[in-house]
């Protein structure tokens, strides 16, 4: 939040999380503890990705909403303006009523929300809100070695409609290999998403880059019904 105060020109959507997935750099909610009990393990934590059926079991509703807002009045009270809204760890929420409540919740504040799977994609077309025409790729699934390779091949074979790309740019720092076990891969992605080859095949291949400031007025813009 400090460097998006710094840039405020940056667009950027709020990482709704349940989840903590570093082992060496733990979290907790935002919420005081004895609020969101069932957001909790055994030991008092938030899950882990290997925990996420026990956490989609014993989440209650009304505890995630009360997280899920202290994460978002916690962006407002810095005085940032998000885009939308989506979830760490969780594709489209991981349970129908969480993606139900998100959506919700970016009505109330004027946001957008990343969909992710066809399901909540296809729920969202149905109210006449935009959303991607095809499948996200997550770049934790490529292989590192030749990625640059693959992203220019995807590049080239990119389909019209709107795509989004899941990418997880970062210098992949001495402190982030300390915390970050997945820091190669941001490492590479960033390596590819600041090279001239990148800017080259975007200009060449005529995409038009756009960010989710452009879905949001979309979705404030709908109608939102069926």
């Amino acid at each position: 939040m400090d460097l998006l105060r710094q840039h405020p020109r940056i667009p950027f959507g709020i990482h709704l999380t349940m989840v903590c997935d570093t082992p060496s750099y733990r979290w907790g909610p935002l919420s005081a503890k004895e609020k969101v009990p069932s957001l909790l393990s055994e030991t008092g934590e938030l899950f882990i990705p290997a925990q996420l059926p026990v956490l989609l079991a014993q989440a209650r509703l009304d505890e995630v909403e009360l997280e899920f807002r202290a994460q978002i009045n916690a962006v407002a009270d810095a005085g940032l303006i998000p885009t939308h809204l989506d979830w760490h760890c969780l594709a489209d929420g991981g349970r129908d009523d969480i993606f139900d409540l998100t959506v919700a919740l970016a009505s109330e504040y004027g946001l957008a929300v990343r969909a992710w799977l066809e399901p909540a994609r296809h729920k969202l077309r149905q109210r006449y809100l935009p959303v991607v025409d095809h499948d996200f790729l997550d770049s934790f699934r490529l292989d590192i070695d030749g990625k640059s390779g693959r992203y220019a091949e995807l590049l080239h074979a990119l389909p019209p409609g709107l795509s989004e790309w899941a990418v997880h740019p970062a210098l992949g720092d001495k402190q982030s290999q300390m915390i970050d076990p997945g820091w190669r891969v941001r490492r590479a992605d960033y390596e590819f998403l600041t090279s001239s080859l990148a800017s080259t095949l975007v200009r060449d291949e005529r995409i038009v880059v756009i960010d989710y400031r452009t879905i949001q007025q979309a979705w404030s813009g709908g109608s939102g019904s069926c």
